[in-house]
C-alpha cells in the first residue's frame, strides 16, 4: 500500500508572537508602544495576513494528503521525506533557510504580505498554492534550480546555503586568513570577513556590497553555476593585502581559505547559530553546491 503524499508547511512567528513573548500579553504591548508613541498597527496587520494566509494554504490540502508543519527555529530538527511538497508561508529569507535542509523537494514560496516583500522566492499568493500543487502532483509543474553555495573543511564538515555563505571571525573582528583563488594566486588576509554567493544572494548582500566597489562586477543569475565573491575592508599591512578582494568563481571551481587566527566561523543566509568553527591552519573550499533549491514558478 502507497503512503499518501504530504505537504510541511514551513512558517515562522509574527512579530505579534514575538512581541506577545517578550510583554507577556498584546494589550501590555500595545500601552507601553502607545506610551512612545508608537502604534502598532501595521504588527497586528502583518500578523492576521500571515494567519490568513497559513490557514488558506491548510484548507487547500486535500484530505487524503499528509500533513506537516514546521517552525523556522525548528527546521534543524525537522525530518523531511524525499517526496514532500514544502510550502514556505513568509519572506524570502526563510524559504533560503529552508533550502539548506533539503534536497530537491519541490518547494512553493508564498508570500502573506504582497508588495512588502521582495518575492524573489515567495512569488505566489495563497490562492495560487491550490492548482499549483495539482501540477506538482501531476508531473507539469514548472521550476527553478536555484544554484546554491557549500563550504567544506579539511575534516569532514560541511555547510550549503542559498543566497551566501561567510567567513568571518565570530565576534565581528578580523579575521586572519590564506585565500587562494582557482588561478593560484593568493594572498594574506585581515579582513571583516569573505562573502561568496549565489545568483540568488545576487539580489541581497551580496548585491548590497558590489554597489559600494568603484568597479562593479557582472553578478550571476539565479541559475548560473557560477558564484560571485567579496572580501570586506580587507587590511593592508606588511603582512596581508588587499589586492583580491572580489571575482567571479567559475562553474566548478573553488576557493580555497586557510585560517590563520582564532575564533573564525563559517555559517549560511544569516544564520549565525547554525556555524562550523574554524581552528587555526584548518582548510574551507568554497564552492557550488551539488544540489539545488527547487522552486517552483
Amino acid at each position: 500500500m502507497s503512503v499518501a503524499p504530504r505537504v510541511v508547511l514551513v512558517h515562522r512567528h509574527s512579530e505579534r508572537d514575538e512581541i506577545v513573548a517578550e510583554q507577556g500579553t498584546w494589550g501590555q504591548a500595545e500601552f507601553v508602544q502607545k506610551r512612545r508613541g508608537v502604534s502598532l498597527a501595521s504588527v497586528k496587520k502583518r500578523h492576521e495576513s500571515l494567519n490568513a494566509a497559513v490557514q488558506a494554504v491548510s484548507a487547500s490540502i486535500p484530505k487524503e494528503w499528509r500533513r506537516g508543519a514546521v517552525e523556522r527555529s525548528d527546521l534543524s530538527r525537522f525530518l523531511f521525506e524525499p517526496e514532500d511538497v514544502v510550502v514556505v508561508v513568509g519572506q524570502d529569507g526563510l524559504v533560503a533557510n529552508t533550502a539548506k535542509y533539503l534536497d530537491g523537494q519541490p518547494v512553493i514560496g508564498i508570500d502573506p504580505n504582497p508588495g512588502a516583500n521582495m518575492g524573489v522566492l515567495v512569488r505566489h499568493s495563497p490562492h495560487d498554492f491550490e492548482p499549483l500543487l495539482s501540477r506538482i502532483s501531476a508531473g507539469k509543474a514548472r521550476f527553478e534550480a536555484r544554484t546554491m553555495v557549500s563550504a567544506a573543511t579539511d575534516d569532514g564538515e560541511t555547510l550549503v546555503a542559498l543566497n551566501e555563505i561567510y567567513l568571518g571571525h565570530s565576534g565581528h573582528q578580523s579575521a586572519r586568513y590564506l585565500i587562494t583563488t582557482p588561478e593560484g594566486s593568493a594572498e594574506h588576509h585581515s579582513s571583516s570577513g569573505l562573502l561568496v554567493g549565489s545568483g540568488t544572494g545576487a539580489t541581497g548582500w551580496l548585491l548590497s556590497i558590489a554597489r559600494q566597489r568603484s568597479h562593479q562586477i557582472t553578478l550571476p543569475g539565479p541559475t548560473d553555476p557560477e558564484l560571485g565573491w567579496f572580501v570586506r575592508e580587507a587590511w593592508p599591512s606588511p603582512t596581508t593585502g588587499a589586492d583580491l578582494t572580489e571575482g567571479i568563481l567559475p562553474e566548478g571551481q573553488e576557493l580555497s581559505v586557510r585560517v590563520e587566527g582564532e575564533s573564525l566561523v563559517v555559517f549560511g543566509d544569516g544564520i549565525e547559530t547554525d556555524h562550523l568553527s574554524l581552528n587555526w591552519g584548518q582548510t574551507v573550499r568554497i564552492r557550488a553546491a551539488a544540489k539545488h533549491l527547487r522552486l517552483a514558478i
